[in-house]
C-alpha cells in the first residue's frame, strides 16, 4: 500500500512538473492520513488531497498575483 503511494505521487510530481506541483505534495500527505483513518483508504486520500493542495496552491498563487498587479497600478503619493 505504501508503495502504491508513494509511485502515485512521484508519477504525479513527475507529470505536472516542479512549478504545477505546489500543494500536491502537502495535500497528499494530509489526504492520505485522513483517508486511512475515515476509512481506511489512504491512497484515495492521497490521490484526492493532491487534487485539493495544488488547486488551493493556484487560488493562493492567483489571489497573489491579483495583489502584486494593483500595488503597482496605484499611484504611490
Amino acid at each position: 500500500m505504501k508503495t502504491t503511494l508513494a509511485i502515485m505521487i512521484a508519477a504525479t510530481l513527475l507529470s505536472a512538473g516542479a512549478a504545477d506541483a505546489k500543494g500536491c505534495l502537502s495535500g497528499a500527505v494530509v489526504g492520505g492520513v485522513a483517508g486511512h483513518f475515515a476509512g481506511h483508504h489512504p491512497v484515495a486520500g492521497a490521490v484526492i488531497g493532491c487534487a485539493v493542495g495544488h488547486h488551493h496552491a493556484k487560488v493562493v498563487a492567483r489571489r497573489q498575483a491579483r495583489a502584486d498587479a494593483d500595488a503597482h497600478r496605484r499611484p504611490h503619493h
